[in-house]
């Protein structure tokens, strides 16, 4: 099983973690409501989960143009 973060905003891979087993305590989605959960967290047939994130180049874009967040997807 793979994980796979990708920014929520621009889709760029922001890394990924081999696994064979996880709970979902360590990587912290217990703590999602269940819209959050289902807005962020994909689970493949195959077992790879990919969550929904925030990278660098996005959240310095937001700190600068607080108008981006009700956008969807930022180009930068």
């Amino acid at each position: 099983m793979t994980i796979h973060y990708n920014c929520r905003h621009c889709g760029v891979s922001v890394g990924s973690l081999q696994q064979t087993s996880v709970q979902s305590e360590k990587l912290g989605i217990n703590k999602l409501t269940e819209e959050e959960r289902l807005n962020m967290v994909n689970y493949q047939d195959n077992g790879d989960i990919h969550i929904k994130t925030i990278c660098e180049d996005c959240q310095e874009s937001l700190e600068r143009n607080p108008d981006y967040h009700s956008l969807d997807y930022i180009i930068h």
